[in-house]
């Protein structure tokens, strides 16, 4: 057995005991560390692999972004553990059939395009045989046959995002909106209003007089 198949064997197990750590852990920051090991064992398989651009994108993306912003928002939020434990069994069923689903559509999507992902390789010999690097092979690839699941990748990803500023912005006490129609339509007299008050009386003849007659006498 060559060191590198060691190598592959040894980072896969830590791979599969680093995933099952993050869904079984009780501590949400322990689950982060232990996805960010999981990144870890997965960039070191791609490196085994001759794969040296993904590995470096995925360290540098999720383990220095992504787990980051997630380790973040954890240790911020006062989340109430016990209420997590106590709602867990009433969200297994449901877990269960969701992740049931994921798991076939991804074993049919894998059986179903196996083929095309061989063809698209044999499309790059030429450019493997020319010298070309991994990350120039894996442009072509992206960019000429899977361009338009990239660009729906990409599009999903821009909805996901919108949607999450929406929905953390849309029940925010202190947020104030700015409702652009409302400002076109509005009036003077919506805006100023005209009071009027009556005007300041001087003081009475009769006490300046007596103030002036005091200060003689005095």
């Amino acid at each position: 057995m060559e060191f590198t198949t060691v190598l592959f064997y040894i980072f896969a197990l830590l791979l599969i005991v680093s995933g099952l750590k993050v869904i079984t852990s009780r501590n949400p920051v322990a689950s982060a560390l232990f996805l960010v090991l999981a990144f870890f064992n997965a960039a070191a398989i791609w490196m085994l692999l001759e794969a040296e651009f993904l590995a470096i994108l995925l360290v540098l993306v999720y383990v220095g972004a992504v787990m980051v912003l997630f380790l973040f928002v954890v240790m911020m939020l006062d989340i109430d553990l016990d209420v997590l434990h106590r709602d867990f069994r009433r969200f297994v069923p449901m877990a269960t059939v969701v992740g049931a689903i994921i798991v076939i559509e991804t074993a049919l999507i894998l059986w179903h395009g196996y083929g095309a992902t061989t063809a698209a390789l044999h499309d790059t010999a030429a450019g493997a045989q020319a010298g070309w690097s991994n990350t120039r092979l894996i442009g072509k690839v992206i960019y000429t046959d899977y361009i338009f699941a990239f660009e729906i990748a990409g599009l999903v990803l821009l909805v996901a995002i919108i949607a999450a500023i929406s929905l953390t912005t849309r029940q925010a006490k202190d947020n104030k909106r700015q409702k652009v129609s409302d400002q076109v339509r509005v009036r003077r007299q919506d805006r100023v209003r005209l009071v009027k008050m009556a005007a300041e009386k001087s003081d009475p003849p009769a006490a300046a007089a007596d103030d002036s007659a005091s200060g003689k006498n005095s």
